[in-house]
């Protein structure tokens, strides 16, 4: 039996790093953190100050070369220097307050000019993970700001954070994540014509139900294998998941709850001649949990009726060998990642010689 206890500290200016705790000793000792490529190497924080000492938590399975490099680096890399994170509550339209966290560039320009994109998910009772990513790199160093905002139905500041966001709650989340959005462009974090939206699976019901309410409200869109078309869906007991979302978003073949369903639901409430923002909906062929043809419906169906006279883009983009949670290896995330950056910078009509001129003004 150890007393040691292992943990990953990490937060959206820290890369992930891994701390031994021993617990007789109340002391910390630092082992590893993950390298970031082109990061300026002045950006590390000595972890004098919660008394580390690599003797009393290593074990003799350590190589005397590894020991005594941790004897001399005990410290770690903390990017806020370079990179500003703050937590935010905002009034939504009951009066409660949402945590929202901002990310950004110290060299942004937080007047009113930097594009940005807001997240959010609020099912399930999870937790939005804000945890360090290094693909947000290419965003905060060309000036954007990535927001998060932890709306009600997901994990929260109480046990009761997530059953205020169920059911026929379920609308309190998408109106946090609008009053996020509004709050974000009214105190000048983000361009009021360059904010874009980004939802996964039931995170892309709480984005096109808040697009369908708010369309003015957002220049772009992502939503990852989304959950769009609830009243079919939930209606179909053949479905793998049907029975246990009947707990979290409602039983429609009762009257009363599909009604309230059918009020919100994504693809039952397009808007006629209405501009709706750039979109980027993907799906995957294989996907057991979201269907192939709900992003293929809603494509289908903003491309017929929004308005005659509207330029922007809404794009389906199929993956035909992956599942829910797309293909594995770190390729072919950087290249997800990637596509879905390219297409923010496209239709926010940034290119990288104006994101540095406002980094740097």
């Amino acid at each position: 039996m150890t007393a040691v206890y292992r943990v990953v500290l990490s937060s959206p200016v820290m890369p992930d790093a891994i701390v031994d705790y021993d617990m007789s000793r109340q002391k910390f000792s630092f082992v590893h953190q993950d390298e970031v490529v082109g990061v300026m190497e002045d950006n590390t924080r000595s972890t004098s100050s919660v008394d580390m000492d690599a003797h009393n938590v290593l074990d003799d399975t350590h190589n005397g070369q590894h020991l005594q490099i941790l004897e001399r680096t005990q410290s770690w890399k903390d990017l806020s220097e370079s990179y500003y994170c703050e937590m935010k509550e905002i009034k939504s339209h009951d009066g409660v307050q949402v945590p929202l966290t901002i990310l950004c560039s110290r060299d942004a320009q937080l007047k009113g000019q930097s594009p940005g994109i807001l997240v959010g998910y609020g099912a399930y009772g999870e937790t939005l993970d804000k945890s360090w990513c290094a693909d947000r790199l290419s965003l905060l160093d060309r000036g954007w700001v990535v927001a998060f905002a932890d709306v009600r139905g997901g994990g929260g500041p109480s046990s009761s954070w997530h059953k205020a966001g169920v059911g026929s709650n379920k609308l309190n989340s998408v109106h946090d994540f609008v009053a996020c959005g509004k709050y974000l462009i009214d105190e000048g974090y983000i361009h009021k014509d360059q904010l874009g939206a980004h939802g996964s699976s039931a995170g892309g019901l709480l984005v096109g139900a808040a697009i369908n309410m708010h369309p003015g409200l957002f220049r772009a869109a992502i939503l990852k294998v989304p959950f769009l078309d609830i009243c079919n869906t939930l209606l179909d007991p053949s479905l793998p998941l049907t029975m246990l979302d009947h707990d979290e978003f409602g039983d429609p073949r009762t009257k009363p709850q599909f009604d309230f369903l059918r009020s919100y639901s994504p693809y039952d409430n397009i808007l006629s001649g209405v501009c709706y923002p750039s979109m980027l909906v993907t799906a995957s062929f294989l996907d057991s949990r979201v269907g192939v043809w709900e992003a293929a419906k809603w494509v289908a169906k903003v491309r017929d009726k929004q308005g005659a006279g509207c330029s922007n883009s809404v794009l389906l983009k199929t993956n035909m060998d992956g599942g829910h949670f797309g293909e594995g290896g770190r390729f072919s995330q950087c290249q997800e990642v990637a596509f879905e950056y390219a297409f923010l910078m496209k239709v926010m009509g940034i290119t990288d010689n104006e994101a540095n001129s406002k980094a740097v003004n």
